[in-house]
């Protein structure tokens, strides 16, 4: 039996101590509502405003609004951004797009002309592809920071360059979920609309944010009591945004994702030779530090993940939200991989606390079982 990982952080990650503690206090000593006026309600403020500055600071961000999470963050964006949007005008997402934003264009497909941006083979959007969609009814474009299933960066920079000149006056949101904490980003002057969620960088479930640049008017998606500017109304969320300011101070600046990513990759390698990567060179500057998406064929995912787990390793197949549907992979499927590769690809997802041990006990629990499922696996 392998000493057991949990390598799905793509999915969630465990709170670190200083989250929980954050937490616990501001529910058992903070729990003052904070638009009251007497101290302790005022002090409440304060820990929103101190986290609301820190996302600003990190992200070159004018603006930052509270949400429950980077689900709410993105259809906050793209459904607030085209609700100021009265003419018939062309909403663009990438192929790799989570379900948060994918789904929220698809549902303005009866107002507005709604465009998949193609990938590459490498899961990073298709830039020429992009330039001859870029008309100037253009109103918003979504490319996300990191692909959460097979880890490849976009071209950010490339996107805001093509904007800026052939439709000046499209918004682009950014689905920062994978990417904040984890890449830089502070594209000062740039920046229209970026989406966090806590529990991605070690912080609480339900707690999340869209940093904003300036002059981004956004309609509301809650109506009530007008907080965060109107746009999410609704008594914040004090011991959430409390675990996130504290995930966000915690986040380790200096790390060995990229080493124990490539440990991990070389291992599995010599283990299992018809090991394929799914997604850009795993070391080269298109892939992040944390994710890796390999198929094992002809095993199928499911087979390999579930017996994994009883090894104590966790892993998973594609993202989490669609973990349970049937339907291919977007992402997979738009990168041009073929059925067979799509059905034994199991992503496998570092944080900044995963060890060497954790990585040496998935490589041989891996190999383990990829060598007694495969010669019980039809082709």
């Amino acid at each position: 039996m392998s000493a057991g990982a949990y390598l799905d952080n793509s999915a969630t990650t465990r709170p670190t101590p200083a989250v929980v503690t954050a937490v616990q206090q501001a529910l058992a000593e903070g729990f003052y509502n904070p638009s009251s006026f007497y101290a302790p309600a005022v002090a409440a403020r304060k820990r929103l405003d101190d986290c609301r500055g820190a996302l600003q600071g990190i992200l070159g961000a004018h603006r930052a609004l509270f949400t429950s999470g980077g689900t709410e963050a993105d259809n906050l964006a793209v459904l607030g951004r085209m609700g100021k949007t009265r003419r018939r005008s062309r909403v663009l997402y990438t192929r790799a797009e989570h379900p948060a934003v994918a789904e929220a264009c698809k549902s303005l497909a009866k107002e507005h002309e709604v465009l998949e941006i193609p990938l590459r083979p490498e899961g990073t959007l298709d830039l020429e592809a992009l330039a001859g969609m870029l008309t100037p009814d253009v109103r918003l474009i979504c490319v996300m920071q990191v692909s959460n299933e097979v880890g490849s960066i976009q071209p950010l920079r490339e996107v805001y360059a093509l904007r800026d000149r052939l439709c000046p006056d499209a918004a682009v949101h950014v689905d920062g979920v994978q990417g904040f904490l984890r890449l830089p980003f502070k594209l000062m002057g740039e920046l229209d609309t970026y989406a966090v969620s806590a529990h991605k960088i070690h912080g609480p479930k339900g707690a999340g944010a869209l940093a904003m640049g300036r002059g981004v008017r956004l309609s509301a998606q809650a109506h009530g009591g007008g907080q965060e500017e109107g746009l999410r109304s609704g008594t914040e969320n004090t011991p959430g945004v409390a675990g996130l300011h504290a995930a966000i101070q915690g986040f380790p600046a200096i790390h060995l994702m990229r080493a124990l990513k490539l440990r991990l990759l070389d291992g599995l390698r010599q283990g299992v030779q018809e090991l394929e990567v799914n997604g850009p060179d795993p070391a080269g500057p298109s892939a992040c530090d944390h994710i890796l998406n390999l198929s094992f064929p002809p095993v199928r995912a499911q087979t390999l993940m579930h017996a994994l787990e009883g090894e104590g390793v966790y892993v998973s197949h594609g993202a989490a939200c669609s973990s349970r549907r049937r339907s291919p992979s977007a992402t997979l499927s738009g990168m041009g991989l073929s059925r067979e590769r799509q059905d034994s690809a199991l992503r496998f997802s570092l944080s900044p606390y995963t060890t060497e041990e954790e990585i040496d006990a998935a490589v041989a629990a891996c190999v383990r079982a990829y060598r007694a499922l495969k010669p019980y696996t039809r082709r």
